[in-house]
């Protein structure tokens, strides 16, 4: 089967998370992805551990786990492009991709001559996605953009963590995850745009914006009210019960979703006068009086475990779960029957192998493609060098005897 972005080549300039998680979900779906790193660096990432790929002795490698889970799927590729035979490398390599993506700083590619300017006339249906922290415009193109700057920035920690407690970031970087799913969707788009008329184009991508995008309903909360939403914890703004309640044995989710649920809730719990009470009756009045009912309903989960309520809820279609850790997700059934889980050879590593989290997409006629275990910096540089540009060993040894690969 022909995974569905086969036949495309990538040109991969970029490093750290937002960028490497656009290209990797790219070559997930049949993409070629060149990856350009450094010479004797690489991704800054390589070295953001511990924990670290283990060597077949137990002891820690160059190749971090953050590495790992934002580049399945390239191919790495050394050049030195801050030298004018790297960037003349580069920009023959271009010629042969339909897709560029950098997250350079506004203007850092430019001097390179590798600026979309550079090579729209020379590339015309090249497809070129900047990702930087603010956008090419308005006044804040110039600075660098971190993840940690967009969240607080963009709103999402004055809305994580607990009422009176401090802003929180969400545990992973998020901002540039969404970032990098904006990117990719823009791409597809655009290649879409590209079959129709023949022209690339070039996406401005900045972390700010995408966070702001995502504030999704609380942002419309505050545009339609005027009200600055205040941090709730794990309970919801506009739908009541939806928080982390107490059990006999630990915590569970309760997310009831409407006026039905909590009357099958209320049954289920023993406590139906509750579904009945004006104050809880509908949904708009629970969230008006969630204090009073946050107030009643611990008393009530605390008498029975986990197991009673996640299970016995899931059977009256009233949405309960677990907080599991994640050596708990690893093992859940439902993660490893959808192959969230999965391994790819890794040559100098303890097992012979990597773990690496899967693609959540599901083909029914294309499946997604796990073909290349992340590369070590620089791996396939004489292979493409060789296969793209023809360049002979000789070549090759020249290039990297002056450092350019």
């Amino acid at each position: 089967m022909t995974a569905p972005l086969s036949g495309l080549r990538i040109f991969d300039l970029t490093r750290i998370l937002a960028g490497p998680t656009a290209t990797q979900l790219l070559g997930d779906l049949g993409a070629e992805v060149i990856k350009i790193e450094r010479p004797g660096q690489g991704d800054d990432t390589r070295k953001w551990g511990p924990p670290f790929v283990q060597s077949p002795e137990g002891e820690d490698t160059t190749e971090s786990a953050y590495f790992l889970s934002a580049n399945r799927n390239k191919r790495s590729v050394a050049i030195d492009i801050s030298k004018p035979e790297g960037q003349e490398l580069a920009r023959d390599l271009i010629g042969f991709c339909d897709i560029m993506v950098e997250n350079f700083k506004v203007g850092g590619l430019a001097k390179y001559g590798l600026g979309y300017d550079d090579l729209k006339d020379r590339y015309p249906g090249l497809i070129y996605c900047s990702i930087t922290g603010f956008g090419q415009t308005g006044p804040y193109a110039p600075r660098a953009g971190y993840d940690y700057l967009a969240q607080g920035m963009g709103g999402i920690m004055s809305l994580t963590g607990e009422p009176e407690g401090e802003p929180v970031k969400v545990g992973v970087g998020i901002a540039d995850i969404m970032c990098g799913m904006y990117a990719v969707s823009a791409i597809l788009a655009a290649l879409h745009y590209r079959g129709m008329t023949g022209l690339g184009q070039h996406i401005d991508l900045g972390l700010l914006d995408s966070q702001v995008a995502w504030l999704t309903y609380e942002g419309l909360n505050y545009l339609t009210s005027g009200e600055v939403p205040k941090r709730q914890g794990s309970e919801h703004p506009n739908i009541v019960p939806y928080k982390v309640m107490p059990c006999a044995d630990g915590y569970f989710i309760l997310a009831v979703g409407n006026d039905g649920q909590f009357e099958r809730f209320c049954t289920f719990a023993d406590c139906p006068e509750l579904a009945q009470d004006p104050r809880f009756k509908t949904n708009a009045d629970r969230v008006r009086n969630r204090e009073a009912l946050y107030e009643i309903l611990p008393e009530i989960t605390r008498r029975m475990t986990q197991k009673h309520w996640v299970d016995g809820l899931a059977e009256l279609s009233v949405p309960a779960g677990p907080v599991n850790t994640l050596d708990q997700v690893f093992a859940d059934p439902q993660v490893l029957a959808r192959d969230m889980k999965i391994s790819m050879p890794y040559r100098g590593s303890k097992n012979g192998k990597v773990d690496l989290i899967g693609n959540p997409i599901k083909f029914s006629e294309t499946p997604v493609e796990y073909r290349f275990a992340p590369p070590r910096a620089g791996q396939d540089s004489d292979a493409v060098l060789e296969e793209l540009l023809g360049l002979s060993p000789q070549e090759r040894a020249q290039l990297r005897g002056k450092g350019i690969i």
